[in-house]
């Protein structure tokens, strides 16, 4: 079967920047193909897994998002770029879609380290499923702590790998869904809780100006998380992880948090990939060596004019304002890509945040409310807006909902 894309051009990927592509092309049309027929706003999830937003929430229909563009539910296993034709895998089976522009927008995966026992032993953190089921882990290891007294402080023991925005903030909410929870767990009251964050660098949040880093890392530790910095994690079990600097920690609940990489498939596509497997693109996002074919967003090496000595971080805040541009250019209105940065910002639960704005830097209940506002401002549609700010209402009138939403685990 073949098809013809919308408005000639096809757009591979429904995150953040293949999304906002299609949304601000509008009547130009596009097709999407993408694995669902939603895009997540990532930057949420630690609050999704604390219970503080809904999780559906946090999800944005794609044809509520773009009411102009087709949506394809399916998987780009191949391209001929000499007939313009890219091969899809749906549900119904394979089908070939033409085009006359292709936009790359297939974002990134998991960053797997060949670490013994950490395929298997681990709970990821790139989605919703993997944010519900860090969720329900995290519950069962209190309901299993409180019908096993004597094995209690193994089961709360939680060690989080990855000390970026996704390990910190995630650390942060749970802290606190785990305190609300306890008080209907009064058999576990006396029982200490551990809460490691190991992380190779010599402070959490790289990305962060040293100031705001370090009040984060502070509010960690008053909160009892032990700071593994300049540490790597060298072995899982199932029971119990094992540390470069020589420490065995009896845990049952290992996160790896430590980065994303470009999505493998990208090396299927015939395309010139720099050594991290991300597209290499030129300064109108175009790929190298390629007419008609753009990338952008984590799957993509973008240069940035206003920062000439570095690519541009894989983040939404930058693959929105990628996507912008690129709208513009297959609109007609060629420009070089530049893009200076609003700033940096993590949430560190309920009422403790830290925001870099510019020259002015905020932390505690003020840096928290910044760096929401600024997530609000990011997510698209009002509906979804609203939806967040009622959720965050609520949470903060009352404690965490600590509901499984699973199945349960046989």
């Amino acid at each position: 079967m073949t098809r013809t894309a919308a408005g000639g051009t096809l757009v591979l990927g429904g995150g953040f920047g293949g999304a906002y592509v299609a949304r601000l092309l509008g009547g130009a049309g596009a097709t999407i193909v993408n694995p669902s027929a939603s895009m997540l706003y990532t930057p949420l999830l630690p609050e999704v897994s604390s219970g503080k937003i809904e999780p559906r929430h946090v999800v944005v229909p794609l044809r509520s998002m773009c009411p102009r563009a087709e949506i394809l539910r399916g998987r780009a296993v191949g391209l001929d770029q000499e007939s313009l034709t890219a091969v899809v895998e749906t549900e119904l089976g394979s089908l070939e879609i033409q085009y006359e522009r292709l936009v790359v927008a297939l974002g990134s995966v998991t960053r797997m380290l060949p670490i013994p026992g950490l395929a298997e032993h681990s709970l990821g953190f790139k989605d919703v499923s993997d944010a519900i089921a860090l969720r329900d882990h995290v519950i069962r290891k209190l309901e299993h702590a409180d019908a096993d007294l004597e094995n209690a402080e193994r089961h709360l023991s939680f060690v989080f790998v990855g000390g970026g925005y996704a390990g910190v903030e995630a650390l942060a909410e749970l802290t606190e869904f785990v305190r609300d929870a306890l008080r209907h767990y009064p058999r576990l009251r006396g029982v200490d809780q551990r809460w490691v964050l190991v992380d190779a660098a010599p402070s959490i949040l790289g990305e962060v100006p040293g100031r705001l880093a370090e009040y984060a890392s502070s509010q960690l530790r008053k909160r009892g998380v032990d700071l593994r910095l300049e540490t790597r994690l060298e072995s899982v079990e199932n029971d119990a992880v094992m540390l470069s600097d020589g420490s065995r920690i009896e845990t049952e609940t290992v996160v790896w948090t430590a980065g994303v990489r470009a999505n493998p498939v990208l090396a299927a596509f015939g395309l010139p990939l720099d050594r991290t497997g991300r597209i290499e693109v030129g300064e109108m996002m175009g790929v190298s060596g390629r007419e008609n074919v753009w990338a952008l967003g984590d799957c993509a090496r973008v240069p940035n004019a206003a920062t000439p000595d570095s690519w541009d971080p894989p983040t939404c805040q930058h693959a929105l304002r990628q996507a912008r541009r690129l709208a513009k250019t297959l609109k007609g209105r060629p420009e070089p890509y530049r893009y200076r940065s609003l700033g940096q910002g993590a949430t560190l639960g309920r009422d403790k945040g830290i925001a870099a704005v510019g020259k002015v830097r905020l932390r505690g209940v003020l840096g928290a409310l910044v760096t929401r506002a600024y997530h609000l401002y990011q997510l698209p549609l009002n509906s979804r807006r609203l939806r967040v700010i009622a959720d965050t209402m609520t949470s903060s009138l009352f404690r965490r909902d600590f509901a499984e939403l699973g199945p349960p685990v046989r």
